[in-house]
């Protein structure tokens, strides 16, 4: 009973959006404030509804109701509570679902926060954004249904995939989608403003909280993805290159492009046209994110499903809302005149060259992981596009961004002085330069990637914090900062976990060691300044799974002292969908990760053991969460709580001129 209400609040959410997606707009378009108004109760009725249709599905798993389909291939009566939650979306149907919850929370929060958007405006937000939703609606009720009843329920389920039963996975997905669902109260701003016809500070102001709270939901995702990618497959990766990898990589770029476009706009009403399109763009990309998982056109390890009638109903979403946006977009971006004249050497100059690098990267990115699908369509040939070409293409856009980041963010606005902004990060630049000698003058000659990596992030780091330092004025009245907005300390903060990441990512990169052998119990071996002694190795019983854990002493190889670590890597195998897994086992420190992983056992009684010396590892996802916090201390500045445009909508009389 409780799946057939969450059926109907389905169906009755879909009916709601298509008179959200209506009415308000034929209201706007007529000046009638009755039809304006109904856009608000049903955002807020359309979120309740897909709410408790999403409530009535994780009713469902949690309770192990084996009458619906979903759950029988999804669920099993003895997996761990945490992993029957996440089953709700750890699937096709239950995942989209969830995309249309985060549509509707959106689409309902613009209703609830935007109070002093003028009316015509606020209508067409809500309106677009439930175009958006009937569209999904749709996909699910005709191709995804999650309510679907088994003719004869089976005693018990084929359980999740055991690659998502962990805890990273289980919050990976809401993050992610947090982030990619988000960017469409973006998109819905900037296609109302092309109908309007107008973008000015106030718009700007608008969206700017928007794309921050879906960049730092996303960067939080990623980050979640990678981190797991690290501990869970056993490979000792964080980035594959995978084509749904950077299916989420895409739209954080554009993201981050559209972050600082619109700040150009908030200040000096410039750069409103190439604004919109990023907007567009970056709710373009999550939609080619949403095709390339579900459609089965690329492989990927993530792939949610491989069915062609999906992936033609998600190719016609993706061709009608972007497509259309950006025909409008054609037609209507030449009214949006801009403003605000800067010169040369400007703020607004750097970040014109930061959105060109960080678009130009993505599609950097788009080319790579869409390659292989276009040759063989085109030339019959089946190419593979794998890490050197992501690297070698799109290392040199990052090393540029590195480069400009902390110059143009010190920049005046309107006109900027480079020799005063360079003589202020000249013991930066110092820094930077000393620290990259001191890892050449160590590494004895190996690759460039290290030294480069910890120039470019030591930069960043000591840019951002002489960013700060300038603020305190000529006479260093540190006060100065405790009254600093705290979007400035959120860009510092932000600027910085760049920096540390890149610091990772070139130390893991070019430090790394690596040793796979056959080893038994009781042998010792080394790698670098470490000793490994395989101790024991153990058959163990987990609630649905199998364990032969491995128990691994580590020791200082040369000099005396005692243990360092006890690591216990072990291989899983889920006897219900007869699949194993590998947990690694990792001793985090903080400048270095030791890192071990028990394989197969071998016909003389050995075991296969893989260990690795990782420098830097934790930087990586250390940075990230720097990223995100940097983002959320911007989100939570005053400026962002106070409702923007409220004098200049008292001066228009919240009507806007077509």
């Amino acid at each position: 009973m409780i799946a057939e209400l969450g059926h109907a609040a389905l169906i009755l959410a879909f009916i709601t959006a298509i008179v959200q997606m209506s009415v308000p707009l034929v209201g706007a378009h007529k000046r009638w404030p009755g039809w304006m108004s109904v856009a608000e109760p049903a955002a807020t009725a359309q979120f309740l509804l897909v709410a408790a249709s999403f409530a009535a599905l994780m009713h469902a798993f949690i309770t192990s109701d084996f009458s619906l389909r979903l759950v029988v291939e999804n669920s099993h009566s003895a997996k761990p509570m945490l992993y029957k939650i996440s089953g709700t979306w750890g699937n096709h149907e239950g995942s989209m679902l969830l995309w249309v919850l985060i549509l509707a929370l959106f689409g309902a929060m613009a209703a609830w926060f935007g109070g002093n958007l003028p009316p015509t405006l606020r209508a067409r937000v809500l309106a677009v954004q439930a175009a958006v939703a009937v569209a999904f609606y749709a996909f699910i009720l005709f191709t995804s249904n999650p309510f679907l009843r088994m003719i004869v329920p089976p005693m018990d389920g084929q359980d999740l995939n055991p690659l998502l039963q962990d805890p990273g996975l289980a919050f990976h997905p809401p993050f992610l989608y947090l982030g990619y669902v988000g960017l469409s109260i973006c998109f819905s701003f900037a296609v109302a403003a092309l109908i309007e016809g107008r973008v000015d500070a106030a718009w700007g102001r608008w969206v700017r909280p928007w794309t921050l709270a879906a960049w730092v939901f996303l960067t939080i995702g990623i980050a979640l993805g990678s981190w797991w990618a690290y501990y869970e497959l056993g490979w000792g990766g964080f980035w594959f290159w995978d084509p749904v990898e950077n299916a989420s990589f895409m739209p954080w770029l554009f993201a981050a492009a559209l972050l600082h476009s619109a700040i150009v706009v908030e200040k000096r009403e410039a750069l409103k046209s190439w604004t919109v399109l990023l907007a567009i763009l970056a709710f373009g990309f999550s939609l080619i994110g949403t095709f390339i998982v579900r459609s089965g056109v690329l492989t990927s390890v993530h792939a949610f499903a491989n069915d062609p009638e999906r992936g033609v109903f998600i190719l016609a979403i993706l061709v009608v809302f972007t497509g259309g946006a950006l025909t409008l977009y054609a037609a209507r971006a030449g009214a949006m005149e801009a403003k605000g004249v800067f010169g040369v050497v400007s703020r607004e100059s750097a970040l014109v060259v930061n959105n060109i690098l960080l678009a130009v990267s993505s599609f950097v990115v788009f080319i790579g992981t869409i390659w292989p699908l276009v040759a063989e369509m085109a030339f019959g040939r089946k190419l593979s596009v794998g890490a050197p070409f992501f690297e070698a293409a799109f290392t040199p856009f990052m090393i540029l961004l590195g480069l400009i980041l902390p110059l143009g963010s010190m920049l005046a606005w309107k006109r900027g002085s480079l020799s005063r902004v360079a003589r202020q990060l000249v013991p930066a630049l110092v820094l930077a330069l000393a620290m990259g000698g001191l890892v050449w003058a160590i590494q004895s000659g190996r690759t460039l990637l290290g030294p480069v990596g910890v120039f470019l992030g030591t930069w960043l780091v000591a840019g951002a914090l002489t960013d700060l330092w300038s603020r305190t004025g000529r006479n260093r009245d540190l006060s100065r900062l405790l009254r600093l907005p705290r979007a400035d300390w959120g860009k510092m903060v932000a600027h910085t976990g760049l920096g540390v990441t890149m610091l990772g990512i070139s130390g893991l990169m070019a430090w790394q060691q690596e040793d796979i052998r056959t080893v038994h119990v009781g042998e010792t071996w080394t790698l670098g300044d470490y000793a490994f002694t395989l101790k024991d190795v153990t058959r163990e019983q987990g609630p649905n799974y199998f364990a032969t854990v491995g128990e691994v002493a580590v020791t200082p190889a040369k000099a005396q002292g005692g243990e360092i670590a006890h690591l216990y890597p072990e291989k899983r195998t889920y006897p219900v969908q007869q699949m194993p897994t590998t947990e690694a086992a990792i001793d985090y420190r903080f400048l270095r990760d030791l890192y071990v992983v028990i394989g197969d056992p071998q016909g003389d009684g050995g075991w296969v053991m893989r260990v690795y010396i990782k420098p830097l590892a934790n930087w990586i996802w250390g940075g990230c969460l720097l990223m995100a916090l940097g983002g959320l201390l911007s989100l939570s500045d005053r400026r962002y709580r106070i409702a923007a445009g409220a004098r200049r909508q008292a001066a228009i009389g919240g009507v806007p001129a077509e």
